[in-house]
């Protein structure tokens, strides 16, 4: 570039530069607020967002008339945006600047920025912002997809609207399958435990958000917080709290105590200890969010055996060594006494589930893990629960 031209495009700059300035601050501007921003765009309100998203849901920036927004040219002139600015005069229009409706997490275009974790749109007074994530979050699984029996098979539900009925003798030939269920197990529960009304859960969407967010469908789960998420809340009854985002913690070790699993061979043995090492299968790995009440899993089976004093003639024998190693546990802890136990050394109460029935209350304002483990075999085998402690740094 010669001496000249270079000397002209000096110039050109220094004179956009001022003409800038000087419409930034005498030019008009439209009078916006975060409420009306969020009308006109339709943006949305409570939804997860993260590093790089766009608030306006797409990547084309927002344009508006030059004319009556002169004043979002600074936005250009403080980026130096020289082929922006020329942009704005020969076509008449400016990219919408949200640095004047937005504060923390947003940048001028709309997008989110610094924000680590899964962040989510709403006020912060007069401005929009993008919070990030407290330390932990979690929700409460719902049924998102489900059937639910009637006279004639099945309804099917997604959302709460319902899409699709379902004739009796088509119910075998669902194409609807997980580690946990598959068509045959759908006929099973509507031939022998389902009364018409009963819902069977198909996916699992999250609702109930500790921070406010949006509830969730069951496809955003894994978008949002990971497949892990749906892999935990798969094995546990609908309704359960989920542990979906622990940030900046350090895990540490709680109360624990064990116990052996002893002999009753008046029960067998044999049954006591097949209970015993499912009732820790149950509840290993448990992870209750702060202040929340949680069960064991779901999808876990109890053998029975003969008991003339239990109502209906049998009861689960070989669960109560377990459920005494938890019980002491989380009560050293400092929680209540789970319910569906009693303090005495038949610990579980006849007529509750040891896996769904019982709940355990996490009273920390920090999420805690229960681990149960066996070592050994046989009436000598070990039974042990441990607290671990998720504490913020």
């Amino acid at each position: 570039m010669s001496k000249g031209w270079r000397k002209i495009s000096i110039t050109i700059l220094i004179v956009l530069i001022a003409l800038c300035a000087f419409l930034a601050v005498f030019g008009s501007t439209t009078q916006y607020t975060a409420e009306s921003v969020t009308k006109e765009y339709n943006l949305p309100i409570g939804q997860s967002m993260f590093e790089n998203q766009s608030i306006v849901g797409t990547t084309e920036p927002i344009e508006v008339p030059l004319v009556s927004n002169l004043g979002f040219i600074s936005h250009q002139l403080m980026a130096f945006d020289l082929q922006g600015i020329l942009m704005a005069f020969s076509t008449g229009i400016v990219p919408f600047d949200f640095s004047t409706v937005t504060g923390e997490g947003i940048d001028s275009y709309g997008v989110v920025h610094d924000v680590d974790g899964p962040g989510f749109l709403t006020y912060a007074g007069d401005k929009l912002v993008v919070k990030e994530p407290d330390h932990y979050v979690w929700a409460y699984s719902a049924p998102y997809k489900w059937l639910e029996k009637t006279e004639s098979g099945v309804d099917l539900y997604e959302d709460g609207k319902k899409i699709q009925s379902i004739p009796v003798d088509q119910i075998k030939n669902l194409n609807y399958t997980s580690e946990y269920y598959n068509a045959s197990t759908i006929a099973s529960w509507y031939n022998y435990d389902a009364e018409v009304g009963s819902t069977f859960t198909l996916e699992k969407g999250m609702v109930g958000f500790s921070d406010g967010r949006n509830n969730i469908s069951s496809s955003d789960v894994p978008k949002i917080f990971g497949q892990d998420v749906v892999d935990y809340a798969s094995e546990y009854p609908t309704g359960s709290p989920i542990l979906l985002y622990a940030g900046n913690y350090t895990e540490q070790e709680g109360e624990s105590y064990g116990t052996e699993l002893g002999s009753h061979p008046e029960y067998g043995d044999s049954i006591r200890e097949v209970n015993a090492n499912q009732f820790v299968e149950a509840w290993n790995g448990t992870v209750i969010p702060p202040n929340s009440t949680s069960s064991g899993k779901d999808y876990v089976y109890f053998e029975s055996a003969n008991d003339a004093s239990a109502p209906g003639g049998s009861a689960a024998h070989g669960v109560c060594p377990s459920a005494r190693a938890l019980r002491a546990a989380v009560t050293a802890e400092g929680f209540d006494l789970p319910i569906g136990m009693s303090w005495d050394e038949n610990a579980v109460m006849f007529g509750y589930n040891p896996a769904q029935d019982i709940t355990v209350t996490n009273n920390h304002d920090y999420p805690v893990k229960l681990n149960m483990w066996t070592e050994g075999e046989g009436t000598g085998m070990g039974i042990y629960c441990k607290v671990t402690r998720y504490m913020p740094n």
